[in-house]
């Protein structure tokens, strides 16, 4: 005849927590951080990118916008060596070439936002799916 009887030990509190601050020393931040974290963190990440790049290119754009009004309003021209009319000219296109970065910041942004959702679609997926179970 067979013993099946079982021996089971549980831990105070207070152990638990210094199993838990032990655990987590030798843990990788992947095995401690828990799955609506995770969640939490892959999702900001998609929107973090695209806005950090498309505010980038939207403040170049506006640079050279402002690069382009002042050639061409102020007297800029004539100190390095452009006739006025030239000054005007080169303020207008340089001026229009920050107009154009500017308009593409924002279609830049649902650009990226789409490819780094759909990059990031499986793993986003199988979560809720574990976390909905």
């Amino acid at each position: 005849m067979e013993n099946n009887e079982t021996f089971t030990l549980t831990y105070s509190a207070k152990e638990q927590e210094e199993i838990k601050a032990i655990r987590k020393k030798y843990a990788t931040p992947e095995q401690t951080e828990d799955k609506m974290a995770q969640l939490h963190r892959l999702d900001a990440a998609v929107t973090q990118k695209a806005t950090s790049v498309s505010l980038v290119f939207g403040v170049i754009g506006a640079l050279i916008l402002g690069m382009g009004m002042s050639l061409a309003l102020t007297d800029i021209g004539k100190m390095i060596g452009l006739a006025g009319g030239m000054a005007m000219l080169m303020g207008i296109l340089i001026g229009m070439v920050g107009i154009v970065l500017v308009s593409l910041a924002y279609p830049l942004y649902n650009r990226i936002i789409k490819k780094e959702r759909k990059k990031i679609a499986p793993e986003i997926l199988r979560l809720t799916d574990e976390l909905m179970k």
